[in-house]
């Protein structure tokens, strides 16, 4: 990435940032910013110091694949923060806006999603490497040169 986008992007984050925090620290409901601090700093060591090592040891000894390494990473998160929800669907004390959506199979259907992103990157990267096995098998520097070499008649 050039300088200048990472700059417009770091600008853009801590815009957010502020626009969150302004929002934050002017709501009426909270009368104790410092509680919202305390919750900040429990999240932050709790998953700095839970939450990614534990991922992370689990991720490097116990899968191979980087794309299913980060779709379960992915899955993780969308559990941590679904599953709540999904838990107390059934918890609404008479008052069904409360937990209006179907949470159980809207949660499945982020997972699944993701693993259809997540196979289709295998697919696509496996489909990659098979080409570059192809083309050093041949000797070949690039596609270019592949197309170039081939029959006659323009076709494979």
């Amino acid at each position: 990435m050039t300088t200048g986008v990472r700059a417009l992007l770091m600008a853009a984050g801590l815009a957010t940032i502020g626009y969150g925090l302004s929002g934050l620290l002017g709501d009426p409901y909270i009368t104790d910013p410092l509680d919202i601090l305390a919750w900040a700093i429990g999240a932050l060591v709790l998953h700095d110091g839970l939450w990614v090592p534990l991922v992370c040891l689990l991720g490097a000894s116990l899968v191979r694949g980087p794309v299913l390494r980060g779709w379960l990473v992915v899955a993780a998160a969308v559990t941590a923060v679904g599953l709540p929800a999904v838990l107390r669907a059934d918890d609404d004390h008479g008052n069904p806006s409360v937990l209006p959506l179907p949470y159980l199979r809207n949660w499945l259907l982020v997972l699944a999603a993701t693993a259809g992103v997540a196979l289709l990157v295998a697919f696509v990267g496996r489909w990659r490497r098979r080409g570059r096995a192809v083309v050093r098998r041949l000797g070949l520097r690039d596609w270019a040169v592949v197309r170039r070499r081939g029959p006659r008649g323009g076709r494979w």
